[in-house]
């Protein structure tokens, strides 16, 4: 108790840390209209303050930005307007990846906008554009340390147009799109200008290059010559239509499906939204990219799905990465495949400067799925209704931080009764710390787990502390979760056992005032499990140096030096093979990696792993080669080859995973994408084929082919497997296949 009170202290001393002074930019109410045609002759862009001299933010962070941009920004009573000029001398061709939304900010020329409407540098939003026009938005959470949330789709209006030495830009942000608080007539904002051609990053507010160039702590201050008000009814009505044909190869059934549903956004407030599902469709989640799996414990796969974007932060950041006490995929989803939802509500966002509040609540229906069991018979699996429950605050304190709590609670139903101990809960509390100058960040947390009377060793608790400068970059970590801990509608990578965690690690940069590395130095990770004795389980000691080119490849070389307690016999290689018996095992090996200048238009990256497995020895080889056709054409291949060679007793195993992808952008709003994955691990080939027209905003339609097949019958790659006794006719190889058309509308009122 005595180190978390220090801790504690720690945590809150730190939040004093000050900043330099912002840069300030004024807003006018505009007097005429403004007509976007991406040519800035109104009057009221003649008018406006104008925001130039960008800093740069890569390749260095001294300097004025050579690249000359110039910002107005206005507004009326519906949109907020944003012109923006980028001179451009330089010849040569910009640096396009596709015309599809949501490009890439990194690898692409483009302009954004980070909006902070309540100016607390913690919540805000983004919009973005490249000089074809395609946009660009997403949300900005965590103070934008991690870049911005590109899941997040809404309507606002843009207009390029393109000279011999400029583009011009002209936005209309809706104030219906974004969340903001009445009567503040001070938000935070920055601009940013990505130029490809001449390697160089911008903002104008100057943000430090070992920070991302949309992180909050940075931003300027926009002034309002009055506060803006609530934008009248805001109300968006979401239906779909969806008719679907499927196949069951394994079952040797068929089925033709039509379905429909509905989503609604209701701003309660301008800052507070109430999102509403009636029957919800998730056939359009994107495929997941497949993983190879070499470790002993489950893989975290990232929310994609629409309902769950926004503000989604306030309820799934509690908790660290491998201890989620909230984890939206648990809910309508089982292993990947779709379990129905009758209807949910929703209602996130700020109730004043200091308050954020979400409350969420979704009921399941009773379904029925197949799966392959042990005996490699076909069993139905029978998944009662539950109902989901999730309540979470966050109270701002100081300059960035806040304190946050989360009530998650899953309830069964068998019957009409509600049984006594079918429940599983959660109670947690963070503590989230953020510096005025983003310096220092961190995080402590308690969660308890409430189910079945388990009360002893169902808790959670973490600790993490970052220290970030240009030439230091310091964590500590600390993570314990109870064998009791059950998170049922959560994450835990590690479960059914007491563990502690702790990750230590160490980086210096140096920066070379010339030639062509950016910046180079060592860095020094540790990552050590033990269990509650604190013997320790597990224990990987990984230097390695890392150096960033000036063109933005990157080199690295990793060494490992690994201990492994097998509680029990375990097969190592994950492919079906004698498991090598329990006790202690220590390993070493070492890795190189290398990714290439993504400009180009063939650009890849590799990783090369070689050394000791266990007992025995490992080759690893993987990475991924594109082609760009710009702007409309992309080809690319992603592959994986993992060969574990084991001594004479045990089997070799040889895993492999390739998925070639292409995507085709007809127009901004026409696209074709086709999707192959080959995993022999996961012994499954998968074609995934899908056409997208959005033929108004935030309106779309979608034709989609998806076949899976038996990777083992059909490639017979593994002997093992096909000399298993089974009682499915495998040889024909098909799983299953499905044709989707989707038709989803979006209405404004």
């Amino acid at each position: 108790m005595k180190n978390y009170v220090l801790i504690i202290a720690l945590l809150f001393s730190l939040t004093s840390v000050g900043q330099e002074e912002k840069p300030n930019l004024s807003i006018k109410k505009a007097k005429g209209e403004i007509n976007l045609d991406g040519v800035l002759d109104e009057h009221d862009w003649n008018d406006a303050e104008i925001a130039k001299d960008f800093y740069q933010q890569f390749p260095y962070d001294t300097s004025l930005a050579q690249t000359k941009t110039e910002v107005r920004i206005t507004y009326d009573e519906n949109f907020i307007y944003v012109g923006a000029i980028c001179f451009d001398e330089l010849d040569g061709k910009y640096v396009i990846q596709s015309l599809k939304r949501d490009f890439s900010y990194p690898i692409s020329d483009a302009f954004a906008v980070f909006l902070d409407p309540f100016g607390d540098q913690t919540n805000g939003f983004s919009f973005a554009v490249n000089p074809m026009g395609v946009q660009r938005e997403g949300l900005l959470q965590n103070g934008g340390s991690r870049g911005v949330t590109t899941a997040w789709d809404n309507k606002w209006f843009s207009k390029v147009t393109r000279d011999q030495n400029k583009w011009i830009v002209e936005m209309a942000i809706p104030f219906k799109t974004i969340r903001y608080n009445e009567g503040i007539p001070i938000w935070g904002i920055n601009f940013s200008r990505n130029d490809l051609k001449r390697n160089e990053n911008s903002a104008w507010s100057p943000v430090p290059r070992n920070f991302n160039i949309a992180t909050m702590a940075f931003s300027g201050k926009l002034n309002w010559d009055e506060a803006p008000k609530k934008a009248g009814v805001n109300l968006s009505i979401i239906p779909y239509g969806i008719t679907e044909y499927s196949a069951d190869f394994d079952n040797d059934t068929s089925n033709f499906n039509l379905n429909g549903g509905l989503d609604a956004k209701v701003a309660v407030t301008s800052s507070l939204n109430l999102d509403i599902t009636i029957n919800p469709d998730f056939s359009q989640v994107e495929v997941d990219a497949q993983q190879t799996n070499l470790t002993r414990f489950n893989l975290f796969y990232p929310e994609k799905r629409q309902f769950f974007i926004e503000n989604s932060d306030l309820f799934g950041q509690f908790g660290f990465s491998k201890i989620r006490p909230f984890f939206s995929r648990q809910i309508g989803l089982n292993q990947g495949r779709a379990v129905p939802i009758i209807g949910g509500l929703r209602l996130s966002g700020k109730i004043n400067e200091n308050w954020r509040i979400g409350l969420m609540n979704i009921q399941t229906a009773k379904s029925q799925l197949l799966e392959l069991s042990d005996s490699n018979m076909i069993d139905t699996l029978t998944l009662n209704p539950d109902n989901f429950t999730v309540a979470a605050a966050q109270r701002k304190v100081f300059k960035r931080s806040f304190i946050g709590a989360i009530i998650v609670n899953k309830q069964s139903f068998q019957t009409e009764n509600v049984p006594q101990n079918n429940y599983n809960r959660i109670v947690g509390l963070d503590y989230n710390l953020a510096s005025a100058d983003n310096k220092w960040m961190g995080k402590i947390f308690y969660h308890h787990s409430f189910y079945n009377n388990q009360e002893k060793r169902s808790g959670a608790h973490a600790s993490w502390l970052m220290y970030n400068t240009q030439k230091w970059n310091i964590h500590w970590n600390h993570e314990y979760v109870g064998e009791n801990y059950n998170a049922e509608v959560g994450f835990v990578q590690r479960s059914n056992r007491t563990y502690w965690r702790l990750e230590p690690s160490i980086e210096r940069k140096f920066y070379p005032k010339r030639g062509p590395i950016n910046n180079h130095g060592p860095k020094l990770y540790i990552n050590f499990f033990a269990d509650s004795s604190f013997r320790t389980s597990d224990l990987l000691i990984m230097p390695h140096y890392k150096i960033k080119f000036q063109n933005t490849s990157v080199f690295e070389l990793h060494y490992h030096e690994m201990f492994t307690r097998l509680l029990y016999a375990t097969d190592v290689t994950f492919s079906g093979n004698n498991p090598i018996p329990s006790g202690i095992y220590r390993y070493r090996n070492a890795m190189m990696k290398y990714s290439s200048d993504r400009r180009k238009r063939v650009n890849g990256n590799i990783k090369i792993h070689y050394g000791k497995h266990y007992i025995g020895k490992r080759f690893a080889f993987e990475g991924a080669l594109a082609y760009r056709q710009q702007p409309w054409g992309i080809l690319s291949m992603k592959f994986s080859l993992n060969e574990i060679r084991m001594p004479e007793q045990y089997q070799n195993a040889t895993i492999f995973l390739i998925g070639p992808k292409l995507e085709l952008s007809f127009t901004k709003n026409l696209f074709w994408s086709t999707f192959v994955q080959f995993n022999s691990q996961a012994q499954n080939f998968n074609i995934n084929s899908r056409l997208q027209w959005r033929f108004r905003p935030m309106s779309d339609i979608y034709l989609v082919y998806t076949d899976n097949y038996n990777a083992l019958t059909s490639f017979k790659h593994n002997e093992y497997y096909t000399q298993m006794n089974t009682n499915i006719d495998l040889r024909k190889g098909k799983r299953n296949r499905a044709i989707v058309f989707k038709f989803v509308y979006w209405l404004s009122i």
